[in-house]
């Protein structure tokens, strides 16, 4: 049976490791120590490395890891993440035979140009484009990208498990209420949240459901949202125009 356990990793990271019995995969290694401790005490071999896209926080283990294993790296190809070994692109799909399991990849731009996400049936996997009520920064590409690619993302089954890599949901709450004050779903993952971390847990993965239901980037048409941007001064109020007022607030919250 397939496990999905988190690695906390550098400040704030998450590098992800499927296992099966004896097989693993990891997921955005930003550095190899605490995998390379895992999969010693655990018995497992790895098979591949998955890699969302090039931030030195996702890909500076891989190196050290394929010096002990020399698996090969899925990911998008770019002269600034030279460890891939085979490049992913959209519509491709990835069967990882040790693990059972098969990702459909789709392109996710506007964190990073030559982001992706890999999706397997109730599994996503989608670095730094998704977070726990949040969304990431627009370092490369517009918006309008990060927007759809957000979309994308929130069209996934309801019950699909989000495993993004930064514990940042304790940190995004605040401003999901600042957006919607009289939402009791925020309210709820509030106290939620922390409760999984003052018993030490993280409050990752959690459901497209929930995301849905808190995250102020997938609810840009919500009357209460909209006013509350309004009331900041928002005079455009299509779709997209809420969505770059909130990541504009975001950064100034």
């Amino acid at each position: 049976m397939l496990k999905i356990t988190a690695i906390p990793a550098l400040e704030d990271n998450y590098i992800w490791l499927l296992q099966g019995e004896r097989h693993a995969a990891i997921v955005d290694p930003g550095e190899a120590a605490p995998v390379l401790d895992f999969l010693d005490k655990n018995g497992l071999q790895p098979d591949a490395i998955l890699c969302t896209h090039r931030h030195h926080d996702h890909v500076d283990g891989i190196e050290e890891l394929r010096e002990v294993y020399n698996v090969p790296v899925y990911g998008r190809s770019h002269p600034k993440n030279p460890h891939i070994t085979h490049d992913l692109r959209e519509g491709d799909r990835l069967r990882l035979d040790g693990l059972d399991i098969e990702f459909d990849i789709i392109e996710t731009p506007g964190h990073l140009d030559g982001h992706i996400a890999f999706i397997a049936p109730g599994i996503l996997f989608c670095g730094d484009v998704m977070f726990g009520a949040g969304c990431g920064r627009n370092f490369e590409g517009t918006l309008a990208q990060l927007h759809h690619s957000l979309q994308r993302l929130a069209a996934l089954p309801d019950d699909t498990q989000v495993y993004c890599a930064h514990e940042y949901t304790a940190y995004n709450l605040p401003f999901a209420h600042a957006c919607e004050p009289g939402n009791p779903d925020i309210l709820r993952r509030i106290a939620e949240t922390r409760r999984l971390l003052a018993e030490n847990r993280p409050t990752v993965p959690f459901t497209i459901a929930l995301e849905k239901a808190t995250n102020p980037y997938l609810r840009c048409t919500k009357p209460e949202l909209v006013g509350t941007l309004q009331a900041h001064g928002l005079a455009d109020t299509s779709e997209l125009a809420v969505f770059a007022a909130l990541r504009d607030w975001r950064s100034r919250f």
